[in-house]
């Protein structure tokens, strides 16, 4: 019995306990021995929760953006601005990748198929990779517009009305940015920080739309299209960090931290002689977890899969985030018998004292 290994899969389901009052024994020895459901209540909640914050955040993005981008562009139709188009077309573009994040957020609720096991959640990212691509093609059209009128100069009119829809675009995009950063973080979705990234820039792009309005009012008339190219440049930058966030998500990249903190917590669970490879991956907003933790050679199946419990709710309690665990017990090897760094290579495992 010492030389079994134990599992321990933590997935959604109704209840935490173990018992098995009317199972027969040999019942009983497959639950032990089998992966099997240990989600709680308290866990499923909050990630239904962050999908329900997701989308009011993106439902009220929209309606704000759409509105800032409406005002604006009566604006431009009066003005002639290129630097005001420039920012009407990326606030509506910005406004716009509220759609795709939100199919995602309704796609990630969806349950788990035997051809999808791990659920919808990558559709978050499918969505961040969409709005990387909206970045980039409002930069271009911005540029491409800039370029245009610098070439062939035209003066900007009703400069007052240009400066007041360019603070209209400010404070819009700002509070857009604040709101969708933070609800982004606090439900861990990378598309949708990225996405709040993209708004911040859009408001400096505003104010950088009021400098050119009030050069033009000094008499400098490539003001307009000079200040449209800065305006592209700033979306260029929004675009490389925001392709950098979504592409460390893409390909399975987490916070070394919360590695750390993975770690940690495994150590202190009584019964755990060392901690083998960890792996944690996003799907969507939400995380999982798949370790080898090492458990005494003289262990029953029964008290190995009791630790495995044990790391496993460690796990949950310590990793924000975390909605799912897989945990192997491996038994450590009895002196005299193997290597024990040999007979642990295969898990990578690392003891602890």
């Amino acid at each position: 019995m010492s030389r079994e290994h134990a599992h321990h899969h933590h997935e959604p389901g109704p209840e935490h306990g173990h018992r098995h009052p009317r199972a027969s024994l040999r019942h009983r020895l497959a639950h032990l021995l089998t992966p099997h459901s240990h989600e709680t209540a308290d866990k499923l909640d909050p990630a239904l929760e962050s999908s329900v914050r997701g989308m009011r955040a993106l439902w009220v993005s929209l309606v704000v953006l759409g509105a800032t981008a409406l005002a604006q562009a009566a604006v431009v139709a009066v003005s002639g601005s290129v630097a005001l188009l420039g920012d009407t077309v990326h606030n509506t573009a910005d406004a716009l990748t509220a759609v795709p994040l939100g199919i995602a957020f309704v796609l990630g609720r969806r349950a788990a198929t035997r051809r999808f096991t791990y659920g919808y959640g990558r559709a978050e990212d499918l969505a961040g990779i969409l709005i990387v691509l909206t970045i980039a093609a409002s930069a271009a059209f911005a540029g491409w517009t800039a370029l245009g009128r610098l070439l062939d100069p035209r003066p900007v009119e009703h400069l007052p009305a240009v400066a007041v829809a360019a603070l209209v675009g400010f404070a819009g995009n700002e509070w857009v940015a604040r709101y969708r950063i933070r609800v982004g973080r606090a439900i861990g979705s990378a598309a949708l920080v990225a996405d709040g990234l993209h708004a911040r820039t859009d408001g400096f792009t505003s104010l950088a739309v009021l400098l050119g309005a009030g050069g033009a009012a000094l008499g400098w008339q490539l003001a307009d299209p000079v200040v449209g190219l800065v305006i592209t440049a700033a979306i260029a930058l929004v675009l490389r960090d925001a392709a950098r966030e979504v592409f460390r998500r893409v390909m399975d990249a987490v916070d070394p931290a919360l590695v750390d903190r993975a770690e940690r917590a495994l150590t202190r669970v009584p019964g755990v002689r060392g901690v083998g490879e960890l792996r944690l991956r996003w799907i969507g907003h939400r995380l999982r977890a798949e370790v080898a933790v090492v458990v005494d050679g003289g262990a029953t199946v029964r008290e190995a899969h009791r630790i495995a419990v044990a790391a496993e709710h460690a796990l949950l309690h310590a990793v924000p985030r975390l909605t799912a665990a897989l945990v192997h017990a491996d038994p450590e090897p009895v002196p005299g018998e193997a290597d024990p760094h040999l007979a642990l290579a295969h898990h990578g495992v690392r003891q602890t004292s």
